[in-house]
């Protein structure tokens, strides 16, 4: 590509609204507001120019893990989610011991230090034993300040989510000692009650881990964590729009209550994801994909999923049929706000990183952005 390019004619998706016959003006690794003369013209008609995509739990991909594999293994999970519009992820472990954990914090935190990855999202140990779906029950414990404190301080200010169930003991000064270090507290893997919940968003929390999955149910009598969570301005909830994970109205009463505003879709995307059907190991678990299901082969847990976020915004658009304003609000610029990158990504406006995809009239991909380097060179046929 030049090093200043003018995307032109398409539909361009911008935090205030959707421009026809728009233009985006990449210049070196960034959008810039105005275009030199010598810049070359890419015609985009009848294509949709969005925001690259923003996943902050993901677990891997292309047949590899985030939680156990090398560094070249991590760098293949992440270019295959670059190939399906993910521009920026953090990488997210599943339960282990306490040391391999920090032994992996650091080896991610040099990925991160060199932007490959956003950062780290601990996924586990700190999560109820009732409600751990893929997780090694042997290995879960407490959520104590201090070990939570060692898992922060490995990854060398890197770690920007952890998990928890705050109802366990620890969980409220867990929570509030992240809030102090910048790190987000997420709610999930919990059986919390109701007022246990806004407890926990009161200390600080203010995220939703897969909202529904891995919780109690709504109730009309014991509302639970999902009312609590639903109804608070503070707190941000992950999706998984995957047509497994959630039921479609679900999905609709969630947007409905928490709004555009509050929604993130994320991949918790497991080796399988990009790659096929076929055993495959979570953490120590084994698990099984069968078409693009994953599961654990002891118990039948769904273990994260397969999905990548292209096919995430393609059925929320259609299949759902959201306004694709707020496809694009929950699947960059939400999570991009949430991990406190927003200032660099999330969005198409001057100043910030040329990361972007551009999708044909039907939502799937032509074209990936990042950086201002194609990862997928425009397909315009």
């Amino acid at each position: 590509m030049a090093v200043s390019t003018v995307l032109a004619g398409a539909r361009v998706v911008l935090p205030t609204g959707i421009v026809e016959n728009g233009r985006v003006i990449v210049d070196g690794g960034r959008i810039a507001g105005a275009a030199p003369a010598d810049a070359a013209t890419l015609d985009l008609t009848g294509h949709w120019v969005v925001p690259g995509f923003v996943d902050m739990h993901n677990h891997g991909g292309g047949g590899a893990s985030f939680t156990s594999g090398t560094v070249e293994d991590i760098l293949t999970g992440v270019h295959t989610h670059r190939l399906h519009g993910t521009t920026t992820v953090v990488a997210s472990f599943v339960t282990g011991e306490m040391d391999f954990l920090t032994q992996r914090a650091g080896l991610l935190s040099e990925l991160a230090e060199q932007g490959e990855i956003a950062g780290i999202h601990f996924e586990g140990p700190f999560i109820a034993p009732c409600r751990k779906g893929a997780h090694d029950e042997t290995l879960l414990r407490d959520p104590d300040p201090a070990d939570v404190r060692k898992l922060i301080d490995a990854a060398r200010g890197q770690a920007r989510m952890v998990t928890l169930a705050t109802e366990l003991p620890g969980g409220i000064d867990s929570v509030r000692l992240l809030a102090e270090h910048g790190v987000v507290a997420a709610i999930g893997h919990t059986d919390a009650t109701y007022e246990q919940t806004v407890e926990a968003i009161d200390a600080g929390a203010t995220v939703a881990t897969h909202l529904y999955n891995a919780m109690p149910a709504l109730g009309h009598r014991t509302p639970g964590p999902i009312a609590a969570l639903l109804e608070d301005e503070r707190i941000t909830v992950e999706l998984i729009n995957d047509g497994t994970h959630l039921h479609p109205a679900a999905l609709e009463l969630a947007f409905h209550h928490a709004g555009p505003r509050r929604v993130a879709f994320i991949t918790d995307a497991m080796d399988a994801a990009g790659f096929g059907d076929g055993l495959y190991s979570l953490g120590p678990l084994a698990v099984e994909v069968k078409d693009g299901v994953a599961r654990l082969v002891e118990g039948g847990s769904i273990a994260g999923s397969t999905l990548t976020l292209d096919r995430a915004f393609k059925r929320a658009a259609t299949i759902d049929k959201l306004p694709v304003e707020s496809v694009v609000q929950a699947i960059s610029a939400n999570p991009a706000r949430v991990l406190g990158i927003d200032d660099r990504v999330g969005s198409l406006e001057p100043g910030k990183d040329a990361d972007l995809v551009v999708l044909d009239a039907d939502f799937d991909v032509k074209g990936v952005m990042r950086k201002g380097s194609w990862v997928v060179e425009p397909d315009l046929a």
